[in-house]
């Protein structure tokens, strides 16, 4: 069994301070994918001391970063999309390949996509970056492999991955236009969204509630926490768990990790 761990950290510092660690030891996932690091690699590297670990900081500091740590060996690395990425866009995405006991492998990439505010200059950079999201998980898909994209999207798909669908109609997160990507995702490329797969109907489960108020005691949150998944891979995948905190004392980010168990 091959366990993948997704989850934004709103800080790694921040986090391991709110005791990440216990998580983490309860769990022991084989693979872990960060969002929203916001740190140095030095920093990343002492905390994930005996794993191997991929890291893209963002050239803006204290703005974003992805990593992946690892048990499995790490056959090769890609950093980021290409050239012509902003500084905004730093910071969000990286994959590596990893190898299997079976002498298989498996790609995995954790991403963390802009948040945007409506109507506002940060839209056009969300909506840019995801064409070049939308390109790079076309290519994944066509080489056929066991492919997981992993991470904090900032989009919910569908109504029943938000509580109060009806006050965001028009809010970053929400747009019909940036959920047209997750049904290009999944309808056009063929990802299979494990976390609705796994997770029934609806509405939830949510990965993410605000800080702010009662959202998590009322359980009002947002599903944009994902693990999505080329079919060779999907149909490997036997359970898919939010780790939802039991209190909101015990929470080490605002975000919920997202939790797969791959058959392998």
């Amino acid at each position: 069994m091959l366990t993948i761990a997704t989850v934004n950290v709103n800080g790694i510092r921040a986090a391991f301070k709110r005791d990440m660690a216990g998580w983490l030891a309860a769990r022991t996932p084989d693979v872990l994918l960060l969002q929203e690091v916001r740190a140095p690699d030095e920093i990343l590297h002492g905390l994930f001391e005996g794993w191997h670990v991929v890291h893209q900081a963002s050239e803006i500091k204290g703005r974003a970063g992805v990593a992946i740590a690892t048990r499995l060996p790490v056959t090769a690395v890609r950093v980021g999309l290409g050239e012509g990425e902003q500084p905004v866009d730093t910071g969000r995405w990286v994959e590596a390949d990893l190898d299997l006991p079976d002498g298989g492998s498996v790609t995995v990439v954790s991403t963390y996509i802009h948040s945007g505010t409506a109507g506002t200059p940060s839209m056009d950079d969300k909506y840019a970056y995801l064409d070049r999201v939308t390109a790079r998980m076309r290519e994944l898909a066509q080489e056929g492999a066991r492919v997981v994209v992993a991470g904090d999207v900032n989009i919910a798909h569908r109504e029943v991955d938000i509580k109060n669908w009806k006050g965001n109609l028009k809010a970053a997160g929400f747009l019909p236009q940036e959920r047209a990507y997750v049904d290009t995702w999944l309808d056009e490329l063929g990802y299979v969204d494990l976390g609705r797969q796994h997770g029934g109907e609806g509405p939830g489960p949510y990965t993410w509630w605000s800080w702010r108020g009662q959202a998590f005691v009322n359980d009002s949150g947002w599903r944009i926490d994902y693990q999505l998944a080329t079919p060779a891979l999907a149909e490997r995948a036997v359970k898919v768990e939010v780790d939802r905190a039991a209190s909101y004392e015990e929470r080490f980010s605002d975000h919920a990790p997202v939790v797969a168990t791959y058959d392998l």
